[in-house]
């Protein structure tokens, strides 16, 4: 007993005609009374009553009826819940980001693709934000979210989320740099205001670039690992740093700094995904890399 012939015996059990049954399930007359005979011999009780002019159930034939039915929907039903199964994106994603930018916009992106994709689970890194493209070459996160750097290595794609301006800061009070010192900086004037930089990574490279475009050699106080620690410090009063203008945007310490107005201003960021591209062929990744903005 198979689920080809629960078929067929509910067909005629319908029609009640076997030419017609045959034809509309693409089978012989022959092959479809053999396939009712073997129905009713592992049965052990007919389940039609056949003359020359009518076919009509048995009693037993339509409690039959009930059961393969209710096999047959309950086949269907689970064959559609596995194939579902098997359609349905499940595994692990690892990414890394800074903190800030874990509540800065993350919530949002998790959200909807949570929605999306119930069965990835996100397993979430957070850390100094330059090291976000080197962890995803290193195979050490999946994706990652930091800011895109003036040239991409090869083998990453970037995806942009949002933009981020970068911001000269220093503490309230003190006072570090006066309105002389910011409207002109010089290597003179400059010499002896203590900077709070980041190790490594695009602001970095930035500010490098801006205070050796006015011939400053920086008295660094101090070189951290991350944005907020940057802000942090300041906020003491141990220096001016750099910063981007999102960490401030979402640090409690900002009613403790100010910002510097300095021309020019240092280039903008560009924030966003990194995953490898030849990674992208993953359904997780891409899945991700693809969700709804």
């Amino acid at each position: 007993m198979d689920n080809h012939s629960l078929r067929l015996f509910l067909s005629l059990a319908d029609n009640l005609h076997f030419g017609k049954t045959s034809r509309e399930q693409h089978v012989s007359p022959s092959a479809l009374s053999r396939s009712i005979k073997q129905l009713e011999d592992e049965l052990g009780a007919p389940l039609f009553v056949r003359d020359s002019r009518s076919v009509q159930l048995t009693r037993e034939g339509q409690q039959f009826r009930e059961y393969a039915s209710e096999v047959l929907s309950g086949w269907h039903a689970i064959r559609q819940r596995l194939m579902q199964d098997q359609l349905d994106l499940h595994g692990e994603l690892s990414l890394y980001c800074s903190v800030t930018a874990s509540y800065s916009f993350l919530y949002d992106i998790l959200s909807s693709f949570r929605q999306d994709y119930p069965r990835i689970e996100m397993k979430l890194h957070t850390g100094d934000p330059a090291k976000a493209v080197e962890r995803v070459q290193q195979g050490l996160e999946d994706l990652a979210i930091g800011a895109r750097p003036d040239n991409l290595p090869a083998g990453v794609d970037f995806q942009s989320i949002t933009r981020s301006e970068l911001r000269f800061i220093g503490p309230r009070s003190p006072q570090l740099l006066t309105a002389e010192q910011l409207k002109e900086p010089t290597a003179q004037s400059w010499k002896d205001v203590p900077m709070i930089l980041s190790e490594e990574g695009l602001a970095r490279t930035r500010t490098d670039r801006w205070l050796k475009s006015h011939g400053i050699k920086p008295r660094i106080y101090a070189q951290v690992s991350g944005n907020e620690a940057i802000v942090s410090m300041v906020s003491l009063g141990f220096g001016i740093g750099v910063v981007p203008q999102i960490v401030l945007d979402n640090s409690p310490l900002t009613e403790r700094i100010c910002i510097y107005d300095i021309q020019p201003p240092l280039a903008a960021y560009d924030i966003g995904l990194f995953a490898l591209e030849k990674r992208l062929k993953d359904p997780l990744i891409t899945a991700f890399w693809n969700r709804r903005q």
